[in-house]
C-alpha cells in the first residue's frame, strides 16, 4: 500500500517562499498522477494543483496560478509544490494524493479521483 508522505510546511510572512515536498512511503511514485490539495479552518478541501506521471501536464487553480509550481523528479520518488509570493489566505493544511489512473482535467480538480491521502503538512503565512 503507497502512502504520500508530504513536509516542508511552516510559519512565512506575506510575499515569502516555502517548497513543499511529497514522498511515496511503499512504491514508486512514478506510476501515480499526484495533486495538492488544501483545507482551511472551516473550509472545505481545495485543489490546488495537479501533475501528471511524467510531469508534462500541470493543472492550477486559478487563485495560485502564477505563484505556485508543481513538479516531479521521479528518480528521488517525490513531487513538489514551490510557493512563492504568498498571502494570508494561502494558510491552510496541504495535502498531497496520488491517483493510480491517467485523468482528465476535469478529474484532476476533484478529490474524488484520488485514492491515497497524506496527513498534509500546516502552511501558516502571517500578514
Amino acid at each position: 500500500q503507497v502512502q504520500p508522505v508530504e513536509s516542508g510546511g511552516g510559519l512565512v510572512q506575506t510575499g515569502g517562499s516555502l517548497r513543499l515536498s511529497c514522498a511515496a512511503s511503499g512504491r514508486t511514485i512514478s506510476v501515480y498522477e499526484v495533486g495538492w490539495f488544501r483545507q482551511a479552518p472551516g473550509k472545505e478541501r481545495e485543489f490546488v494543483a495537479a501533475i501528471n506521471w511524467s510531469g508534462g501536464v500541470t493543472y492550477y487553480a486559478d487563485s495560485v496560478k502564477g505563484r505556485f509550481t508543481i513538479s516531479r523528479d521521479n528518480a528521488k520518488n517525490s513531487v513538489y509544490l514551490e510557493m512563492n509570493s504568498l498571502k494570508p489566505e494561502d494558510t491552510a493544511v496541504y495535502f498531497c494524493a496520488f491517483a493510480p489512473f491517467e485523468m482528465t482535467s476535469t478529474q484532476a480538480i476533484h478529490y474524488g479521483a484520488y485514492s491515497y491521502w497524506g496527513q498534509g503538512t500546516q502552511v501558516t503565512v502571517s500578514s
